[in-house]
């Protein structure tokens, strides 16, 4: 099913498609490549739809908040909004305390992406970013790809390649519920399992200061099962600087997260092939008028952003975000949904 979604102040026209498989449903605009509802059912197959979203295209097009949007060309931030690649010094725009998030003012996620496929189960955009968008070099062919699997998995696939070096780490900024996005005071209650041995220790201002830090005796242990909001606002400098979870773990096994709602029994895990996996309480969310005259008020959704570390083009000992001119970037994130019986 396509439907309208709303007209954009160019008078161009966005549209909402629907994909399915078996019990599980998502709806994706062409507007950010975004993903708007996905629905999933609970241990009595009643379904609900699991992310945040927005009710018309308008409100993506206003808010800063990134509600289930496709980031690029860098997802999360970039100190100083500059970088060297090779012996180019790169410029992009700061928007974020002199740093540039999600690749600056100008996101992928708010710009209109053309629809090259689109079948029962599976979606595909393309966006054309030429040399200088956003301050980033060469001309670039960008495609991402939802696919819903038979077996309950919500598949999230990029390709890209470009004329020149560049930098591709890409990443959708779905913020989860598995409550139901409209049992905002449930989302602290879910219980969340992430493997990692250690995390990035940021500032003040979410910028990565270089050091990896065990997440032996600290909040930020994920090892063991536990509720998110069970130690969410303990008095420790790297969660008090950011009001809460924003942090990014390492991935060294399968699933790197694994998120359950112990009320419906939903249960999603996430397996990617990045590097780190961004845990985000949606801590900066501000009563917003969410879809179906829904209130998001401040940790309403969880974020578990697969990508590249944060601000690795500052610290060459990390996996770099580089791709060579014609060096085809590929990135997949499965989000597996499942539940549990008790």
């Amino acid at each position: 099913m396509k439907e309208a979604f709303g007209v954009l102040p160019s008078g161009e026209q966005a549209f909402l498609y629907t994909i399915r498989c078996g019990a599980i449903s998502a709806q994706i605009s062409d507007f950010g490549a975004t993903l708007v509802r996905l629905y999933v059912p609970d241990r009595a197959g009643k379904l609900a739809d699991v992310v945040l979203g927005f009710s018309n295209v308008n409100s993506y097009r206003t808010s800063t908040i990134y509600l289930g949007s496709t980031v690029g060309r860098n997802s999360n931030r970039i100190a100083g909004a500059t970088f060297l690649l090779g012996d180019k010094q790169v410029r992009l725009k700061a928007n974020d305390n002199g740093n540039s998030l999600h690749s600056g003012p100008d996101s992928y996620a708010f710009r209109l992406w053309q629809v090259e496929s689109w079948e029962e189960s599976s979606i595909t955009f393309r966006l054309e970013s030429p040399n200088g968008d956003q301050g980033f070099p060469g001309n670039a062919q960008i495609r991402v790809t939802y696919t819903l699997e038979s077996g309950g998995a919500l598949c999230l696939t990029y390709d890209a390649v470009c004329d020149q070096d560049t930098v591709f780490n890409m990443t959708n900024h779905a913020y989860f519920n598995l409550a139901g996005h409209d049992h905002p005071q449930s989302a602290m209650d879910q219980v969340l399992t992430i493997p990692a041995r250690s995390f990035i220790v940021s500032d003040a201002y979410t910028v990565p200061t270089g050091e990896l830090r065990s997440v032996v005796n600290t909040p930020l242990d994920f090892r063991a099962p536990k509720p998110i909001g069970s130690r969410v606002d303990e008095d420790y400098e790297t969660l008090k600087l950011q009001r809460g979870y924003d942090h990014t773990f390492e991935v060294f096994t399968e699933p790197a997260a694994i998120m359950t709602d112990p009320v419906s029994g939903r249960t999603m895990a996430v397996v990617t092939d990045c590097p780190g996996i961004h845990l985000y309480s949606g801590n900066y969310l501000n009563n917003e008028a969410g879809k179906d005259g829904v209130t998001y008020s401040r940790r309403s959704g969880v974020c578990l952003e697969t990508q590249f570390w944060p601000d690795a083009v500052h610290h060459p000992q990390w996996l770099q975000p580089v791709f060579k001119a014609g060096e085809r970037y590929r990135s997949r994130t499965r989000y597996i949904f499942s539940c549990s019986t008790v």
